[in-house]
């Protein structure tokens, strides 16, 4: 069944426009140069960049459903979010039992519609760390990754607009390092809490919790206002941002409620297998279709379903495959491995007011209200993310762990912990809530050092996998736990929250010592849902154990035409929210996708041959910064 796309105007308009699909058997006869599976960042951004060449024809793949689910209001309104979890717009995982936090199991949130992960995640837009960057550069070989080169990438995408309330942020940000006319915008909070000037004021009481005006410069140390992906008081997601004005083209198809289930080989080049084919189907016991393109299939699919779909076409580990009947088309040992993710634990407070947003939560009238508020004008607490206020925080240089173990970060830019500040009760294990008003400081291991997979359950494609992300799985993660626990208590102690914090709430108030903290973080602990690094980059052509999934430009090791572009590819976890970073990385992927294609048009070119300063300038015109020649 064809949509008309999302706009009632675009469907009277006289052009002619992409189209959205629900039946497959619609597309397999039509031609197409790309396929993109995955409609999150990466996948939004590939498919309004590489349709900007009216000459190729792209079509994007969403195993979510519905052309317009990104627009559904419990998405649009950002103090929603926890409303998404286990939800029709999530895949619904769950992990395998953690031996790091008591053997239990979590929920491992993706989102399963057009924009992905970005339509129900808590929206905080963090670029990661001069560190991180020139970390991917260095692991990668590629001074393309490094921050100053990502930094023109930076500011292309982004469009800093005014809070929802519209108040003064001089302070608060620094706009000078943002970009003003990019397809996401972001923006500061827009409701003001009484808690915001407790919280900056403690960071200039306490040295040790330093302000920082603008977490996004480059270094991301201290404490700083939260920049989110809210415009108008409205979540924005890669769908609004990036699929929808390029569906104004008529060269993107997009293929929802359909699932890929693997990449298929389609011939031989010198040797190299080549994936041009994808095979897909809307359930398990639907038919299976298949599709070939002329240049190459994209997997954005994510840090869990992009490992899943290499495994599932034989591209892993052989002595894996083998014993599932999977056939080994390239052996790459690393795929599905070295799968990071952020560990998260929040403790409360009680305080001395009746102003929090618990009233959101515990009163249904006044959560009316301000939803009648939202729905009028885009204001009132509604536009509100999680949080007003993040810091990011390293531990000493001194530190007990440095004695036995290597500083797992990538420079003094990257953090250790994070430091979440919501002015409510917040738990995510689950158990009645309390009535009252509350504060909670969430506390979330940022620079992991434990390792975990993501291993085929069966051969069946619509099996889920195995998921294990080894939450605290190494004394350095829970050291890091520990020492965050005891700082968010000394920055909790600060003159600035005299009269206003009363006590610790629950089972954090009854530990004390190292061993009860550890004790009670193995029992509390959740994920922050950063699920990274399973088709990691590495260094260009050097295939073993970890060497990485894929080459630095970001195509798989060992084939041709095939490319990952989705938050797998991160050698390292950012220390950071990763949302921003996958854009990022989707943006110099596009560009690297369509310089690859202008190289190749024209082989190696010198100065001798007639037209290498027309392609030169061609080269140029796609990219943000100027090319070294």
């Amino acid at each position: 069944m064809r949509f008309h796309p999302f706009l009632a105007v675009l469907a009277a308009a006289a052009f002619v426009h992409g189209e959205i699909y629900s039946d497959p058997a619609e597309i397999i006869d039509e031609r197409y140069d790309y396929v993109i599976v995955g409609a999150g960042a990466g996948g939004s951004v590939l498919a309004n960049r590489l349709t900007e060449d009216p000459s190729k024809k792209v079509l994007l793949i969403e195993a979510g459903s519905r052309q317009a689910d990104y627009k559904n209001l419990n998405i649009e309104v950002p103090w929603f979010a926890a409303l998404l979890a286990n939800s029709r717009f999530d895949w619904n995982y769950t992990t395998v039992p953690q031996p790091g936090l008591n053997n239990r199991s979590l929920p491992f949130q993706r989102g399963r519609v057009l924009g992905g992960s970005t339509a129900v995640n808590y929206m905080i837009h963090n670029r990661g760390s001069r560190d991180d960057w020139d970390r991917y550069a260095e692991v990668t070989g590629d001074k393309g990754w490094s921050w100053d080169a990502m930094y023109p990438y930076m500011l292309k995408i982004e469009k800093l607009v005014p809070p929802a309330d519209g108040h003064n942020t001089d302070g608060q940000i620094d706009p000078s390092i943002h970009g003003t006319d990019g397809p996401l915008a972001i923006s500061l909070p827009g409701f003001l809490l009484g808690t915001d000037e407790r919280v900056v004021n403690a960071s200039h009481e306490l040295p040790e919790f330093r302000y920082n005006i603008d977490q996004n410069s480059g270094d991301m140390i201290g404490i700083g206002w939260a920049q989110s992906t809210i415009a108008n008081g409205t979540r924005t997601t890669s769908a609004g941002s990036y699929i929808e004005p390029a569906l104004l083209r008529p060269n993107l198809d997009i293929l929802v409620d359909t699932q890929v289930t693997k990449v298929l080989q389609t011939g031989n080049h010198d040797g190299t297998p080549v994936f041009r084919g994808v095979e897909f189907a809307q359930s398990a016991t639907g038919p299976l279709f298949q599709i070939n393109v002329t240049d190459e299939v994209i997997l954005a699919a994510g840090a869990i379903n992009t490992p899943q779909i290499l495994l599932l076409s034989g591209i892993g580990d052989s002595a894996e495959l083998t014993p599932l009947g999977i056939e080994t088309l390239v052996d790459l040992p690393d795929v599905g491995k070295n799968l990071q993710d952020h560990p998260l634990l929040t403790s409360s407070y009680t305080v001395n007011s009746d102003d929090t947003l618990d009233n959101l939560i515990s009163d249904a009238a006044y959560a009316g209200q301000q939803f009648a508020l939202w729905q009028a004008n885009r204001t009132g607490q509604l536009v509100l993310s999680p949080t007003n206020q993040i810091g990011w925080f390293r531990l000493p240089e001194n530190a007990s762990i440095w004695e036995t173990h290597p500083d797992p970060t990538a420079g003094p830019t990257s953090s250790h912990y994070e430091f979440v500040f919501t002015d409510a009760y917040i738990s995510f294990v689950g158990g009645p809530r309390p009535s009252g008003h509350f504060f909670t400081v969430f506390t979330n291991v940022i620079s992991p050092t434990s390792r975990g997979s993501i291993t085929l359950k069966s051969s069946n494609p619509f099996d889920p996998p195995l998921m294990d992300p080894n939450m605290l799985g190494t004394d350095v993660d829970t050291f890091v736990m520990l020492e965050a626990v005891k700082a968010a208590r000394r920055f909790m102690s600060a003159p600035a929250w005299n009269g206003y914090i009363l006590e610790e709430y629950g089972p954090f108030a009854e530990v004390h010592t190292d061993e009860e903290i550890i004790a009670y973080a193995r029992k509390y602990a959740s994920t922050v849902n950063h699920a990274s690094c399973t088709a990691a980059m590495g260094k260009r052509g050097v295939v073993g154990e970890g060497k990485g999934v894929l080459n630095p430009d970001l195509t798989v090791k060992g084939t041709v035409g095939l490319r990952v572009v989705d938050a797998s590819a991160f050698p390292y976890v950012p220390a950071a929210h990763p949302m921003a970073p996958v854009y990022l990385l989707a943006e110099r992927a596009a560009d690297l996708i369509r310089m690859s294609e202008l190289l190749d048009s024209r082989a190696v070119l010198d100065a001798s041959r007639p037209g290498e300063w027309r392609l030169m300038n061609q080269l140029q015109e796609l990219l943000p910064f100027r090319l070294p020649f």
